[in-house]
């Protein structure tokens, strides 16, 4: 299984210990603390999902973004949403989940932006717009019309780092790993009216697979 090059720091620390506790022949706490160090790795695994497999080409599309439980699906949440009309999908990720980010669709870059701001619980309604969080915008035109996504990652109590690969300008492709958030979070997607909502609160989503909603 592929791990995220952003594991390395973080398993180093985390082997320090297992490292000490087989030096000085501990082999219950060697053992111990290397199930700790593997767990630690694992939390930055990196699977592959259909759109590693092949390029997604509905363009009507809208995939998840991240892994995870979908805590809102509807109207966007007063305060929350970027300035005009949205609809609004909220997924929040524990620490069991994958956090590798992918792109809920697929067009250019038009902007990224970094927001500093609290570590409240990411599954509380406020952490969508005081906690610290990156958003992207990407735009596509079909047919002659822009269509317009933005999702933003949303650091929580433990997730402390966001780590954003895209930039403005980036040409992104709908599911494509764009980053990551580091031990639990949550990710929110603003479409717009026309979209069709195919997810409702309470479900499971599977990152660049799930779909979130269609254009019409």
């Amino acid at each position: 299984m592929k791990i995220d090059p952003a594991a390395k720091p973080f398993t180093a620390l985390a082997a320090v210990p297992t490292v000490i506790a087989a030096v000085a022949r501990r082999p219950r706490a060697t053992v111990a603390l290397g199930l700790l160090t593997a767990g630690v790795t694992l939390f930055f695994r990196d699977p592959d999902r259909a759109p590693d497999r092949a390029p997604v080409g509905d363009q009507d599309v809208v995939l998840a973004p991240a892994d995870g439980m979908v805590v809102h699906a509807g109207p966007a949440q007063e305060g929350v949403a970027p300035e005009g009309d949205w609809q609004q999908v909220s997924i929040f990720l524990s620490l069991l989940d994958v956090h590798i980010n992918r792109s809920p669709y697929g067009g250019r870059v038009v902007s990224v932006s970094h927001v500093p701001g609290r570590f409240l619980a990411a599954y509380r309604a406020a952490s969508a717009t005081q906690n610290e969080r990156s958003e992207i915008v990407v735009e596509r035109v079909v047919d002659g019309r822009p269509r317009r996504v933005v999702y933003r990652q949303l650091v929580g109590q433990l997730a402390r780092r966001i780590v954003t690969r895209v930039q403005a300008g980036d040409e992104v492709g709908t599911g494509e790993r764009m980053g990551l958030m580091k031990f639990g979070s949550r990710m929110d997607v603003f479409l717009p009216p026309e979209v069709v909502l195919e997810v409702t609160k309470g479900q499971r989503a599977v990152a660049g697979e799930t779909v979130l909603g269609r254009f019409r």
